[in-house]
C-alpha cells in the first residue's frame, strides 16, 4: 500500500477539489477528461494511504465525510503555498512578481484604486493584479500574514522589521444624522445617554481572528453593522442609524443637507491613515511594488486615495 505521502500529490489535491466542486465523480472525471473508474481507483488509493473514507458514496452525490472537509481545507493551503513558492521563484528570475495583491480598506476612494490598475495594466505587465477588499484590522492583518503585497488605508500604524509604512493622510471623523433622524433637531452636545438610545450604524472588521475594532459604540446601544464604510453612508443617508462618518466621503451630503453634523460631549476624531508593504527577505523589491510605491510618493495620488469617492 502507498504511503500518504506518495498520494496526496498536487494533481490529486485537485482532483479532490473538483470533486467536491462538481458534486460527483462522474462530473468530475468529464471535467478532468479521465474515465470514472480511474478517478474512483485513485480517490480509494488516497483513502487506503491515509485510512480515512473522504467521500459519502451513498447517494449520487459525493459528499465530503468530516475528514474529507478537512483535506480539502489543508488542500487548498497547501496548493496556494505551492504557487506562492513558483511565485517567489519566477520574481526571482524575472523581477516581476506574477501577481501581486493589494488591500484596499473601505476608507479608500475605488475609482482612484481602479485608475491606477489601469495606468499599471497598460505596461501589460506579467504581472496579475487581485484587490481585496478590507475594513479596520483586517487591512493590515492581510499584508502582516502575506496575503497582501501592498495596503491602503491602514490607521495608525507603527512600522516593524517586515512591514513598511508612509503616510497617505489625515481622515476627519464627524458625527451625522440623516434630517429626518429623531437627533437631528436634539439639543447639542449630544450626550452619551442619549445616543445611546438611538441605533448605531458600524462597519464590521474584516479581520479573521479575535474580535477586531469597534469604534464610536456605546455600551448597551443597538447596532445595525454592515460591510463597508460606503454602506454606513448609505445606511445613516437613510435614517437607519447614527454614528461618525469620515468628512472626505460624507462631505457633498452635508454641503446638500442631506446630513446633519451633530457635536457630542467627545471631540471629533482624526485619524492617520497610511499606506503600507512588506519588507523583501532580498534588498531587490519587485518591480511591480516598485511602481506603485512610486506612484504614491505623489501627493495627488495620496489625495485622490483619500478624496475622490463616488456619490452613494
Amino acid at each position: 500500500m502507498q504511503t500518504a505521502r506518495h498520494v496526496l500529490t498536487p494533481d490529486a489535491l485537485a482532483m479532490l477539489q473538483t470533486i467536491n466542486r462538481t458534486g460527483s465523480f462522474a462530473a468530475a472525471a468529464r471535467s478532468l477528461g479521465l474515465v470514472a473508474s480511474a478517478l474512483t481507483y485513485r480517490v480509494r488509493q488516497m483513502e487506503d494511504a491515509l485510512d480515512v473514507l473522504l467521500f459519502d458514496r451513498s447517494s449520487r452525490q459525493a459528499k465530503p465525510t468530516e475528514a474529507g472537509l478537512e483535506l480539502l481545507r489543508e488542500a487548498e493551503r497547501l496548493l496556494e503555498d505551492l504557487d506562492a513558492v513558483a511565485n517567489r521563484v519566477k520574481r526571482v528570475a524575472t523581477g516581476w512578481e506574477p501577481q501581486f495583491t493589494i488591500a484596499v480598506d473601505s476608507i479608500i476612494a475605488k475609482a482612484t484604486v481602479m485608475e491606477l490598475c489601469d495606468s499599471f495594466l497598460a505596461q501589460d505587465p506579467p504581472t496579475r493584479i487581485r484587490l481585496r477588499d478590507e475594513t479596520l484590522s483586517g487591512t493590515l492583518e492581510a499584508l502582516a500574514s502575506g496575503q497582501a503585497d501592498l495596503a491602503l488605508g491602514v490607521a495608525d500604524m507603527i512600522p516593524t522589521n517586515t512591514l513598511q509604512a508612509k503616510p497617505l493622510g489625515d481622515v476627519r471623523f464627524v458625527y451625522a444624522v440623516a434630517p429626518h433622524h429623531p437627533l437631528a433637531n436634539a439639543p447639542e452636545p449630544l450626550t452619551d445617554e442619549l445616543m445611546r438610545a438611538h441605533r448605531a450604524v458600524a462597519v464590521a472588521d474584516t479581520i479573521s481572528r479575535g474580535r477586531g475594532v469597534s469604534i464610536g459604540l456605546l455600551g448597551g446601544q443597538d447596532v445595525f453593522t454592515v460591510a463597508t464604510m460606503h454602506d454606513k453612508l448609505d445606511a445613516q443617508l437613510r435614517g437607519l442609524g447614527c454614528g461618525s462618518v469620515p468628512v472626505c466621503m460624507a462631505g457633498p451630503f452635508i454641503a446638500s443637507g442631506r446630513l446633519v453634523v451633530k457635536t457630542t460631549q467627545h471631540p471629533a476624531r482624526s485619524v492617520a491613515v497610511n499606506y503600507a508593504w512588506r519588507t523583501a527577505n532580498s534588498t531587490t523589491q519587485g518591480r511591480a511594488l516598485q511602481w506603485w510605491l512610486a506612484q504614491l510618493e505623489s501627493p495627488t495620488t495620496r489625495s485622490a486615495l483619500l478624496e475622490r469617492h463616488r456619490g452613494v
